[in-house]
């Protein structure tokens, strides 16, 4: 059902669909009603089916579409075809109709204007697990399912503009947005940590001891912070985890800071892909989410129970603080500072209590 915002309990129209919607989209134009095997396109203004879209089953309704009116895109994984034989089908897999193949790494980019798609990006080997755009729909920022490379493309000509490291375990991606002067991008995933990555290509090397000091300072801020990611992974611990590495790198900046000299010098001569995976963007911000929230009222929150904490992401438009809301109710408020980047720190906390709808709010002075 659509209702109208400014009509108060008016309803604009009611919409039926062939099996369970798992995701809406929606812009000044286009609404999207995403199904596990299609997508259906409307025109917003009479409410009238444009297309619908056949996709491979997309069980994670993967899809995003543009808030803006002109670059108006929607993004999502490009259908693969179905195995006509059930030679590579797992032992385990249900019958033929419900056997849902693996999505690929590949975005296809379809434009709801002129109803057509207008470019397939090849952005992950591994399936996707979560694509957002920006609101002008002139970046695109991909996740695969294992989730340690996020990467961000044009639209709609799909050039590689930015490839960030989230981490150094395998995480699922729930949640990725851009803030409104697309110059940052805020990731959350399986663990308790927010990544706030700058999209803002480094600058070119210098000898100035101001600049020496302060990419001194960065090196140590990211090597202290490695731990923060493996706190919820279950392979994170161990000799080879990232808090034992980063610990030895920060002892020592003078060599952690020769060996990017080095790894500039040698990526010079090496292949793109190659030099890719030698120098990774890190992240600019990070946040962490209180773990208190878990354990605090579990038996009002059956969705913290039963799995892993989820959580949403977003950045506002006039102040810098970045806002999350969990799956267990909790919804926080984080300041970052804009000039070091670094642990960003919270400022304001409500809890949602579903037992009796009370809603507490707790406030952090730095």
């Amino acid at each position: 059902m659509l209702f109208s915002t400014s009509l108060r309990a008016s309803v604009i129209c009611e919409l039926t669909f062939p099996s369970a919607i798992l995701a809406v989209r929606l812009n000044r134009k286009r609404l999207a009603v995403v199904l596990e095997d299609e997508i259906y396109l409307y025109d917003i203004s009479n409410m009238s089916l444009l297309t619908n879209i056949a996709t491979s089953p997309n069980p994670a309704a993967i899809c995003a579409l543009s808030p803006s009116s002109e670059n108006c895109y929607i993004a999502y994984p490009l259908p693969k075809p179905r195995e006509d034989t059930q030679d590579k089908r797992p032992a385990h897999a249900p019958p033929p109709s419900l056997y849902a193949p693996v999505t690929s790494g590949d975005v296809l980019i379809y434009d709801t204007l002129t109803l057509k798609a207008v470019n397939v990006i090849e952005a992950h080997r591994s399936p996707l697990s979560f694509i957002a755009l920006n609101n002008e729909g002139t970046l695109l920022a991909t996740a695969s399912e294992t989730g340690t490379i996020i990467r961000v493309f044009s639209v709609p000509r799909g050039q590689k503009l930015f490839q960030f490291r989230r981490g150094t375990y395998p995480s699922t991606i729930y949640s990725m947005s851009f803030n409104v002067a697309s110059s940052l991008l805020c990731v959350s995933s399986t663990t308790d940590t927010v990544h706030i990555f700058r999209l803002q290509q480094p600058g070119p090397a210098t000898t100035n001891n101001n600049n020496s000091s302060s990419e001194t300072a960065r090196v140590d801020r990211w090597s202290r912070g490695r731990s923060y990611d493996s706190g919820n992974d279950s392979t994170g611990s161990g000799q080879g985890s990232p808090h034992s590495e980063g610990a030895e790198i920060a002892t020592s900046p003078g060599a952690s800071i020769m060996g990017r000299s080095v790894a500039g010098v040698v990526s010079s001569y090496l292949p793109q892909t190659v030099t890719e995976m030698w120098e990774p963007l890190r992240d600019f911000a990070y946040i962490k989410i209180p773990k208190s929230s878990v354990t605090s009222s579990s038996s009002h929150r059956p969705a913290a129970s039963s799995g892993q904490l989820r959580s949403v992401v977003a950045m506002s438009s006039s102040s810098p603080q970045v806002m999350v809301v969990t799956s267990d109710g909790g919804f926080y408020v984080f300041n970052i500072d804009m000039e070091q980047g670094g642990e960003g720190y919270l400022v304001k906390q409500f809890s949602v209590l579903d037992s009796d709808d009370k809603l507490d709010a707790s406030s952090y002075e730095p």
